[in-house]
């Protein structure tokens, strides 16, 4: 099994690569995805189409912190980081 990016112009290569490297049909039917899948197709369908990162939100943040609406403590968030991965 390989595990392919989300990102479409990533993952459009993998799969393209992949079938490059396929080895030749057998002869068997293609076998067809389950339907319990289709939710997690859906909801992959809208990932993708969402944006990496949410420009308008990341502005706001930068504004409220310029103005001083939001205290940024650098030191306590390395903090709670190193905390959080060691468990």
């Amino acid at each position: 099994m390989r595990i392919t990016p989300l990102r479409p112009e990533l993952r459009d290569n993998a799969i393209q690569s992949d079938r490059s490297q396929a080895p030749a049909a057998s002869g068997k039917a293609a076998v067809a995805p389950l339907p319990a899948a289709q939710p997690l197709n859906q909801a992959a369908g809208v990932l993708q189409a969402l944006p990496e990162v949410d420009l308008d939100k990341v502005a706001a943040v930068r504004a409220a912190l310029a103005r001083g609406e939001i205290s940024f403590d650098a030191d306590k968030l390395a903090a709670t980081i190193a905390a959080y991965h060691r468990g």
